[in-house]
């Protein structure tokens, strides 16, 4: 089974393809992807790679983290597994607080 992996500081201008690619160069990549903005459709900056072994990840991990793409440092480091929060986060301004009144 393969790990995934973080990538964060990316540029806005990167694609799916430049990542996947610049990943490859270490090993197998299973997938490569940049999360974008639901609403624009542009990049948020960060994404996920997945390698195919644990092994190929750690090289990857250490030869890119602080590898410079389009003049942005890359953050590089394991994913951690997503947790459910519940969905809102809540405080603030007659959300999620008590009673103003």
């Amino acid at each position: 089974m393969g790990k995934r992996i973080f990538v964060g500081n990316l540029p806005f201008s990167a694609t799916d393809a430049q990542l996947s690619e610049l990943f490859a160069k270490h090993g197998e990549v299973s997938s490569a992807e940049i999360v974008k903005d639901k609403y624009t459709d542009r990049s948020r900056g960060f994404g996920f790679v997945e390698m195919a072994s644990n092994e190929e990840a750690a090289a990857a991990i250490s030869a890119l983290s602080g590898h410079e793409m389009d003049g942005r440092a890359l953050t590089v480091n394991e994913a951690r597994a997503r947790t459910d929060n519940g969905g809102r986060r809540g405080g603030g301004r007659n959300f999620g607080g008590g009673n103003r009144w």
